[in-house]
């Protein structure tokens, strides 16, 4: 089955959002990739991509990225929601502000674009969305507190938007990564200890930087065409499933924190980071 086209892709300068748009540009889907600095875009732009400028703070590059797409095509066939970050540290110490900037790319920007492109699937009768949500939507780590606040944060959101839009023919679909060997893994394995090093959570902040770095390099990671080989299975599957988890280590640990609740998670997690 070929999803509804076209594709529009936000975050696509590194990782998953541009492995996403090479694997898609191949299997011959017209893609919108979109960053905040399009010139990052150029190799996208050569193998056949339509490269635009999207910031998902900033509403009028978002409205001007979709309308683009709609007067062209009619409306967003699929909406990839993939652009997002993490700011990791101690719930204490994260700051207030740093926190608000998290949650209005992960979350506010995400369900804006949502927003933006569900008309147009109204109008047509037929849609997806894809939500880049992480495993970090399903358990919880010492030291990312924020973040994973803002991935169960799209978990609620796209499942209440999975239900109320169902019957306009249109699909939302999860896909929930597990450790991805992209910037990512760098940002989130090597922000910690420098913010906090002679703080009371100096020693949470050293090992949490010691475990995500050792989890990155292991092969419990794989690359980012994981991911985007799965995007695409959620997009042709005529009945997608709601939540796809990526990576047997992501899939173990959802399923531990499932069947052994909060104090067999808390108890894993303690003895993981020295707590």
């Amino acid at each position: 089955m070929i999803a509804p086209g076209p594709v529009l892709i936000t975050g696509c300068s590194t990782g998953i959002g541009r492995a996403t748009a090479q694997r898609l540009i191949q299997a011959g889907y017209p893609v919108y990739a979109t960053a905040r600095r399009p010139e990052t875009l150029k190799d996208l732009q050569d193998s056949g991509a339509k490269t635009l400028a999207l910031d998902v703070t900033d509403e009028a590059s978002m409205t001007a990225a979709v309308k683009m797409v709609e007067d062209e095509h009619g409306q967003v066939g699929t909406l990839i929601n993939n652009a997002g970050y993490g700011a990791y540290g101690p719930v204490e110490e994260i700051s207030i502000a740093d926190a608000r900037k998290e949650f209005e790319t992960n979350v506010f920007g995400l369900g804006r674009m949502c927003q933006l492109v569900l008309p147009g699937m109204r109008a047509a009768g037929r849609g997806r969305i894809v939500n880049i949500s992480s495993m970090g939507g399903r358990v919880t780590f010492p030291a990312g507190g924020w973040y994973h606040a803002s991935k169960y944060a799209v978990e609620a959101l796209s499942d209440a938007l999975r239900m109320e839009v169902a019957g306009f023919g249109i699909q939302v679909v999860l896909v929930e990564p597990g450790l991805i060997r992209t910037e990512f893994g760098s940002v989130a394995s090597g922000g910690l200890t420098g913010a906090g090093s002679d703080g009371p959570y100096a020693k949470l902040r050293t090992t949490a930087d010691a475990v995500t770095e050792q989890g990155y390099q292991s092969r419990l990671a794989v690359g980012p065409d994981a991911v985007a080989k799965t995007v695409q299975r959620a997009m042709e599957s005529a009945r997608p499933r709601a939540r796809y988890v990526i990576t047997p280590a992501a899939k173990a640990l959802v399923q531990i924190k499932r069947f052994g609740g909060d104090r067999v998670w808390d108890t894993v997690g303690r003895r993981r980071f020295g707590l």
